[in-house]
């Protein structure tokens, strides 16, 4: 039995026109021309519903980090939907992110996961991994200043190891309305039966 709510779904058992889409395995280039290798195994959302009753921490539940709108590729406008496992990481850092401010934690619509397909995928943006967010409001505030955007910046960098953080500003590779809290080009390939390759091991 797989350890998450949902199925997993490995690139080969992907429906052709999903597959053709969401490019498993393939390279995508950055900005600076790097290439990165895009995630090949996925979590199969089934409904809307399915995705609204799936937490996958005590305070985020899987829809928060997969909305999109038309700009998205319509293979994946429908259901099912496959989404990275990576997503499962990104939810336990926003979780850390979460417990530290004490309060909700509101991810744009757009700013989860999207796929390769999106119109807004321009490079290997970590959207694509499903280890970036943008977050636009925390509470009741708005993240629509410098000085709101920083002080919540200095926090995520302080409680997500490793996480990177979108420097303020309107420059391209910066953000002056969101946070955008990113764990980088991190390609998450579950254990289905946890346990299994340890028990072949010698002692």
């Amino acid at each position: 039995m797989s350890p998450f709510p949902l199925p997993l779904v490995h690139a080969g058992d992907l429906p052709p026109e999903v597959r053709e889409v969401l490019r498993p395995g393939q390279p995508l280039r950055g900005r600076s021309g790097v290439a990165r290798v895009l995630p090949a195994t996925f979590l199969r959302v089934d409904s809307w519903s399915q995705a609204r009753e799936t937490m996958l921490t005590p305070h985020f539940a899987l829809w928060e980090l997969i909305g999109v709108d038309v700009r998205e590729a319509a293979p994946l406008r429908s259901f099912p939907r496959y989404v990275p496992c990576a997503l499962v990481l990104l939810a336990t850092a926003l979780e850390l992110f979460r417990l530290e401010v004490g309060t909700t934690v509101h991810v744009a619509a757009n700013g989860g996961y999207r796929s390769p397909g999106h119109a807004l995928t321009r490079h290997a943006s970590r959207h694509c991994w499903g280890t970036a967010a943008n977050i636009y409001r925390i509470g009741d505030t708005l993240l629509e200043t410098r000085e709101e955007i920083e002080k919540y910046a200095a926090i995520a960098r302080r409680v997500i190891p490793g996480a990177w953080i979108r420097p303020y500003g309107q420059e391209d590779g910066e953000a002056d309305d969101h946070l955008h809290v990113d764990l980088g080009y991190t390609v998450f390939d579950p254990a289905e039966d946890p346990g299994a390759d340890d028990a072949k091991e010698p002692t």
